[in-house]
């Protein structure tokens, strides 16, 4: 009779760790459901799952345009171009654009960004886990963010989520100014 109850539990205990699922995403991650946005992007748009973003394609050299923050609510640097993003003359632009910009899969921190002798390739690499990066400057105080990947696993449904709660920083950004 013990040797059926513990065969029983032990069959038991066995369909149900089988019917455990992975948890390698993000459950019912909210949509960004705020202000409509047009975010400048410097290489190719992310798809996105919300439909009041609209993005622009620029290139890197439009991001000096004195207009940036009266045409644009936020930058997003794509992986593609985050080391000429990092060169000197651009680290000026990043503290006075008044404008939020997002370093998406940067491997390094925001300071090579911001600092003209810091070399994207020669700054340490982040260990934070983070997918995307961002940084404001408002006068003085600069903020910065940095935006991770549940369970630090790339797919499609965590990268999204991402892109989702950085709306959502950038709606926030621009209620603060």
């Amino acid at each position: 009779m013990k040797f059926r109850i513990i065969l029983l539990l032990m069959l038991v205990v066995s369909i149900l760790s089988a019917c455990v699922e992975d948890k390698n995403e993000v459950e019912d991650s909210p949509l960004y459901d705020g202000k409509s946005l047009t975010i400048a992007v410097v290489g190719k748009a992310p798809e996105v799952r919300e439909e009041n973003i609209q993005f622009k394609e620029i290139d890197l050299e439009e991001i000096n345009l004195k207009n940036l923050s009266s045409a644009y609510d936020s930058v997003f640097i794509m992986k593609e171009h985050l080391s000429e993003a990092a060169t000197a003359p651009y680290a000026k632009v990043y503290k006075t654009a008044n404008i939020p910009f997002f370093f998406i899969e940067s491997e390094k921190s925001y300071y090579p960004f911001i600092h003209e002798d810091i070399d994207y390739e020669e700054a340490y690499d982040l260990d934070s886990g983070a997918y995307a990066l961002g940084y404001y400057q408002l006068s003085e105080k600069g903020q910065y963010w940095g935006f991770g990947l549940y369970n630090d696993t790339v797919n499609d449904t965590n990268v999204l989520d991402v892109y989702s709660r950085i709306f959502e920083t950038i709606e926030s950004v621009d209620n603060e100014s």
